[in-house]
């Protein structure tokens, strides 16, 4: 009922999982990951047990294949199982039991596992396969989007589509640093889930990407004329307490807080600061 990928990147930092099924809320029963650890789908008639005890393994240095093999040995509903397993290092692994329904199977390697059942077809997930092994130079969870996205245009669940999920861990990667969740998103009940999880990845890009030093501005001269315009039209416009306070509250009410640097701006809070100031002017 479902097709995912579940990788590493390639320093070891980042795990994640890629998820779409004609189920409701696949995100809320398939991924599961834990920061430099490793990360798992279950999937299937999926056993939620396999999440915690494959994380618990993976967690004492387990291989991926063997974590694999520990879980459906003790598990007498293997055979109706599917699971896709990754650790810190080495291969991925992936299991398909005898009774999944057609057509189902997987495919793994270094780093990563795609594996689904009940799929138009093997092209499903040898194009999730072919798009991550081809999408390096994507950041990691949009390398995830992308192959998840490649096997949904292969035909994907054969049944249709109703939902998806992306979640990405990284030590210290979630918001403002205090959590290990760098991406967790999940789109429940849609017509075109995968379409609409990459959308809400981009607002997430948005909102929680970090800024890129090399392309900062100083909030001097000419770049803190403009901006302190575009407050006023946005309505904050810089009082006694100056331009960098006034900046702040409008990046709080846009949920841009992580993208602030002091004395400076990032070039997409800029571009937004414009978008959204024309947007109120154009009523």
């Amino acid at each position: 009922m479902t097709f995912s990928i579940v990788a590493r990147s390639a320093d070891g930092l980042l795990h994640g999982v890629a998820v779409a099924s004609k189920f409701l809320a696949a995100g809320a029963i398939v991924p599961a990951a834990e920061a430099e650890v490793g990360a798992l789908a279950s999937q299937a008639h999926a056993n939620l047990a396999y999440r915690s005890q494959g994380l618990a393994l993976l967690r004492t240095g387990v291989p991926a294949a063997d974590v694999v093999a520990g879980l459906i040995a003790a598990d007498p509903g293997r055979d109706d199982r599917q699971l896709g397993v990754v650790g810190a290092h080495g291969d991925g692994a992936t299991w398909t039991g005898p009774r999944c329904h057609p057509w189902a199977g997987g495919r793994s390697g270094d780093g990563w596992a795609a594996q689904g059942n009940i799929l138009a077809g093997p092209e499903v997930v040898d194009a999730l396969r072919d798009a991550w092994l081809g999408g390096a130079d994507l950041p990691f969870p949009q390398r995830l989007l992308a192959a998840l996205a490649a096997g949904d245009r292969a035909g994907g669940d054969r049944r249709g589509r109703q939902s998806a999920a992306l979640f990405v861990v990284q030590r210290h990667g979630g918001y403002a640093g205090t959590g290990d969740e760098l991406v967790d998103l999940r789109v429940d009940d849609h017509r075109d889930p995968v379409g609409e999880l990459g959308r809400l990845l981009d607002i997430h890009t948005l909102l929680f990407g970090k800024p890129d030093p090399a392309t900062l501005l100083d909030l001097t001269g000419p770049v803190a004329d403009e901006v302190a315009a575009l407050l006023a039209a946005a309505g904050h416009p810089v009082g006694a307490a100056g331009l960098e306070e006034a900046l702040d509250a409008w990046a709080g009410v846009e949920n841009l807080e992580e993208r602030i640097v002091p004395g400076r701006i990032d070039p997409v809070v800029l571009d937004h600061l414009r978008r959204t100031t024309a947007a109120v002017a154009g009523g």
